[in-house]
């Protein structure tokens, strides 16, 4: 990876740590995504909506999937997946279905479930082990423990 797309790497991110701070101010789980396409122009930003609009399957990548609307395959194939977390299996699954090459993860401390499986199919995962994200997802389990864990299908 060269020095620009290092840096570029953390701007996008940058993008979803913006949303992932703005669902945490909802009251909601501090996920967040963007998606960008090669170029680098963003195609959308999203968070985990789960608490704010009663979702089920609104996780921060999917949001963000969500809000790009509907695009040809092959701009999805030209595009990179920036999260503050690591994917869960639904939001893998929507990345692999739609077949964007890369993800770029901000922290798989907290949460991983997902990466071999997506490298398996053949997506190129990055972990930045970025701080911010990890904190973010601390005062969640610090202060909203029972909300993180009705988000990744777990019992409080």
């Amino acid at each position: 990876m060269t020095t620009a797309e290092h840096l570029d790497d953390k701007h996008f991110l940058g993008l979803a740590i913006d949303q992932a701070r703005i669902g945490w101010e909802e009251g909601g789980v501090p996920i967040g995504a963007a998606l960008v396409t090669n170029d680098g122009e963003v195609l959308a930003v999203g968070r985990n909506r789960r608490v704010q609009l009663g979702s089920a399957i609104r996780h921060g990548e999917t949001d963000c999937i969500e809000r790009a609307g509907r695009l040809p395959a092959s701009v999805y194939r030209a595009s990179v997946l920036y999260t503050t977390l690591s994917p869960c299996f639904m939001c893998a699954g929507t990345a692999v279905l739609y077949d964007i090459p890369r993800i770029v993860v901000g922290e798989n401390r907290t949460f991983e479930a997902s990466e071999s499986w997506l490298r398996s199919r053949g997506v190129v995962v990055d972990v930045l082990d970025d701080p911010t994200c990890k904190q973010l997802m601390d005062r969640m389990l610090d202060e909203r423990a029972e909300i993180w864990a009705e988000d990744i299908g777990e019992e409080a």
